[in-house]
């Protein structure tokens, strides 16, 4: 079943189209990766599925709960979580306390009745603490959780967003170039952190990623972006040999090295 669906969706930016007429959509349990050179518009479509900003036209739906114009919070609370392609970490706070953050959309308590935390307020903070503690202990990073961010190396950064985002129990995991300034290990442990997302929590991904290796090897499905267009959709390996991506992306060479690896 489809979790999340883009139907027609455009965007202009004064004279420049961003997204022009994209259509598409994940499933749970599925990754889709989104593909495209620089200037496609694949940040731009996860900034309108995250409501940073809305399409001009076009629908964006949840389920079939149309959120084309809602208010980013409100998105979040309806299961849509994201990356950033730079971190937004909060530096001066320790890992468990970013990640505590994550729990914000599901916090009922009133703010003076967490002041004082008594009843209710502490009963939440129990339950919200035991999910943190379950992401830590999946993400592999107890040695840190009290380490301030702004001490860490990238990677871990990286991974402590990712943990962030998993806080709000998301439906739809919108991933922006994870992997960006990664060493070859880091890369491999955040594809191996997607996959556990997406296998044993039913998690729809969508991930932006310009590593084609790991796009090729972990997606399902794949839908490429040049100009703010959809040129092409399909699975690794019919993308691999369409010729349009081929010209605008991927290049003769590259094709063949990834058919090679094949």
């Amino acid at each position: 079943m489809d979790v999340l669906t883009i139907e027609h969706v455009s965007r202009n930016f004064g004279g420049i189209r961003a997204l022009d007429d994209v259509s598409l959509h994940a499933s749970a349990g599925e990754i889709l990766a989104i593909i495209g050179p620089n200037g496609a518009g694949k940040t731009t479509l996860i900034n309108g599925i995250s409501g940073r900003y809305h399409p001009d036209r076009g629908r964006i739906l949840v389920d079939t709960r149309d959120i084309t114009r809602l208010k980013p919070h409100k998105i979040a609370r309806l299961g849509i979580a994201r990356t950033f392609q730079n971190i937004a970490l909060f530096k001066g706070m320790t890992v468990l306390d970013n990640l505590m953050l994550g729990r914000h959309v599901h916090m009922k308590s009133r703010t003076w009745r967490c002041g004082l935390y008594w009843g209710l307020a502490q009963k939440e903070e129990v339950e919200h603490r035991r999910v943190v503690e379950d992401i830590i202990d999946f993400l592999e990073i107890e040695h840190i959780r009290k380490r301030l961010v702004s001490e860490l190396p990238l990677g871990l950064q990286k991974r402590v967003e990712l943990g962030r985002a998993l806080a709000l129990q998301p439906k739809v995991l919108l991933l922006d170039e994870p992997m960006a300034g990664m060493n070859l290990e880091e890369k491999e442990d955040m594809a191996r952190f997607i996959l556990d997302v997406n296998e044993d929590l039913g998690t729809a991904v969508v991930l932006i990623e310009h590593d084609m290796g790991v796009v090729m090897d972990i997606s399902d499905r794949i839908v490429v972006l040049d100009l703010g267009r959809k040129i092409a959709e399909g699975t690794p390996t019919e993308v691999r040999g369409n010729p349009q991506v081929i010209g605008a992306y991927l290049g003769e060479e590259s094709a063949a090295d990834w058919a090679a690896r094949r």
